[in-house]
């Protein structure tokens, strides 16, 4: 009976360190990234990317040209709703609903950005990406993740160099 207590609050503590151990990090949006890398001295990476289309990607699924396209495609449900489109169109539709007005948003390519977003975290490039940040170590990673939506067919060449020009968002060199 005395090995009740010992044996519960074992188990109690190794439950607890597995938790911690496997952190699930949670999408906060880009309006978190927005704070910092908005700024020219950190490589106006938000503003790029607000001026893409990947900022654009979701609300174009209410076009009237994407109704059309899902009705072409005998699509039954909205292309917001549609799973098919969402999955290119905002990418995150299964894990962040609630930044479904975002995209192609930063989190999508970058990952979950709860335990990173800290600027004490993000100053650190080691412990940004323990905590969660993605970082490309070279274009075929960035391409190879492009070309999951951007579908490289003869109809609809996909040029990743012209491409890549347009909403790449380096930051600032290392001093």
């Amino acid at each position: 009976m005395k090995k009740v207590p010992l044996v519960l609050i074992t188990l109690i503590t190794f439950v607890f360190l597995i938790t911690l151990s496997s952190q699930e990090f949670t999408y906060v949006g880009a309006n978190k990234c927005k704070v910092c890398h908005r700024s020219e001295k950190l490589g106006k990476q938000y503003i790029i990317w607000e001026e893409s289309k990947h900022s654009k990607s979701f609300k174009v699924l209410s076009s009237e040209k994407a109704q059309e396209a899902a009705k072409a495609e005998g699509m039954e449900t909205k292309p917001t709703e549609n799973p098919e489109c969402l999955k290119c169109h905002f990418p995150l539709f299964k894990k962040a609903s609630n930044i479904t007005k975002e995209g192609v948003t930063c989190e999508f390519c970058h990952g979950a950005g709860s335990s990173y977003k800290k600027l004490s975290i993000m100053e650190n490039r080691e412990e940004a990406v323990k905590n969660g940040l993605i970082i490309y170590d070279s274009s075929e990673a960035i391409k190879k993740l492009c070309l999951t939506c951007h579908e490289d067919s003869q109809e609809k060449p996909f040029d990743f160099k012209i491409s890549w020009e347009k909403i790449k968002h380096p930051g600032p060199e290392k001093k």
